[in-house]
């Protein structure tokens, strides 16, 4: 009961920052607006040019930060409880590096030209692909290394065939898309983009939540889990399917953006009393916040350019992995 309280006491203070974040965010930029206009203006009772810049240009980045940090922080977070593993997170296991370059791939040939579902689908697809290449690894693999080793060559692989696809680029437009589409970003991001992106977040989380009790129970290792009456291959879908569906629609929102995965459930999970299914909106609504901030501070910092989210994210994020992983290892070692 007490991890409860305290779960439900960290859920409602993650929403009032959310809230804070979300409303800097629409409130600071190049031009400044006052709280009265904002309010004005998101009413429809303000002057056109507050209207457009909260509803065209501030409101909807805000949301894309927020909503794809959600749906990486909480793939993280399931994937860990899944495969029992700190350091799984999508960007880190080439999850997001695969589902980029199946993005890539529509805008190199000019396949999101033909409908606005290519995109998030070939993004999903390549999410897919990875986690269901890791589901069926994992259990065959005891070491945690192995794992994220077999993640870095997935990454790897993505990486090496974006590359080919950057250097036969058949023009600069081309090759400016795609390179945004790597370095992640939610700048120009529309309210219909995220309508887009929509129907497969919804999917993604709903199938995250059947999966939540499973993921408490596989605390205990596949057989005892099993003997407890749970069905470890459907978990196992459940997850897989829901990962990838947040983690493609993510990427084709954002692009590629790495880290959060990892870092929001880590610093959650401690709080809930390291129960995965706890951990799940918590970690979500963590990694929404994290990557709220982080755009604003792309947006704020004084650079000729101004600094892509995903560079952002892995300058914050690289660091504390480090940490995480030593301090993994340390521990291990302790042992």
């Amino acid at each position: 009961m007490k991890v409860h309280n305290h779960a439900s006491t960290l859920i409602v203070t993650l929403i009032a920052f959310s809230a804070l974040a979300l409303a800097a965010s629409c409130l600071i930029g190049a031009t400044p607006l006052p709280m009265e206009r904002l309010i004005a203006a998101l009413i429809g009772a303000g002057d056109p040019q507050a209207e457009l810049i909260v509803w065209e240009i501030r409101l909807p980045r805000a949301f894309a930060a927020f909503l794809v940090g959600m749906a990486l922080a909480g793939s993280g977070a399931a994937l860990q409880g899944l495969l029992r593993n700190p350091l799984a997170e999508p960007g880190v296991l080439g999850v997001s590096a695969m589902s980029s370059l199946f993005a890539t791939i529509t805008i190199y040939w000019g396949m999101v030209q033909l409908s606005p579902w290519m995109l998030p689908l070939a993004s999903i697809a390549g999410a897919l692909l990875a986690t269901g290449l890791l589901a069926l690894v994992a259990p065959r693999v005891q070491s945690v290394v192995t794992l994220v080793l077999v993640g870095v060559g997935i990454s790897s692989l993505a990486g090496a065939f974006m590359s080919l696809l950057i250097n036969l680029a058949p023009n600069p437009f081309t090759l400016s898309d795609m390179m945004n589409w790597m370095m992640g970003s939610v700048a120009n991001r529309s309210l219909e983009d995220l309508a887009w992106a929509a129907p497969f977040w919804f999917l993604g989380v709903v199938m995250i939540w059947i999966s939540a009790p499973g993921l408490r129970a596989l605390t205990f290792g596949e057989e005892a889990a099993s003997a407890l009456g749970l069905d470890v291959g459907r978990s196992r879908i459940w997850v897989v399917l829901g990962t990838g569906l947040l983690t493609g629609a993510a990427v084709s929102v954002a692009g590629a953006v790495g880290f959060v995965g990892i870092i929001a459930p880590h610093l959650v999970r401690p709080l809930v009393g390291h129960d995965p299914a706890r951990t799940l909106v918590p970690a979500a609504l963590l990694g929404g916040l994290v990557l709220v901030v982080a755009d604003l501070v792309a947006r704020l910092v004084p650079t000729g350019q101004e600094l892509k989210l995903g560079v952002v994210a892995a300058l914050i994020g690289a660091p504390i992995f480090i940490w995480i992983a030593v301090r993994r290892r340390t521990l291990e070692a302790d042992q």
